[in-house]
């Protein structure tokens, strides 16, 4: 990827915290947060990996609470928003945009590919 391509950040800010926008790997082998990723439409994702299969909403639970660990808020913190049954989700994790952006900022960074 090329270092002039900027990606926007797949967050967006409110007053009462951010919401995400996420594409989940469910069975991913293990909970963690993989970087930031393009889509085809241009739009940003966080790229979640979850070890938990896509079956009863085990999926869904374990990305709350793995994005309740990594940003250090609580779990009831984190709700989702929409996409249930998809892989691409929207979350939103109340607390202070500004400390949620840079942890988040931090997160990725961590572990997008140049």
């Amino acid at each position: 990827m090329p270092k002039n391509l900027v990606i926007k950040e797949p967050w967006r800010y409110s007053a009462a915290g951010i919401s995400i926008a996420l594409r989940v790997t469910p069975r991913g082998g293990r909970d963690d947060i993989d970087g930031i990723e393009q889509l085809a439409d241009g739009r940003s994702v966080l790229k979640v990996r979850v070890r938990a299969i896509a079956d009863g909403g085990e999926a869904n639970k374990a990305v709350l609470v793995l994005l309740a660990k990594s940003l250090g808020v609580p779990k009831a913190s984190v709700k989702l928003l929409s996409g249930a049954t998809s892989r691409l989700k929207q979350i939103a994790v109340d607390g202070d945009p500004a400390r949620l952006g840079e942890a988040l900022r931090q997160l990725a960074s961590a572990k997008s590919t140049d």
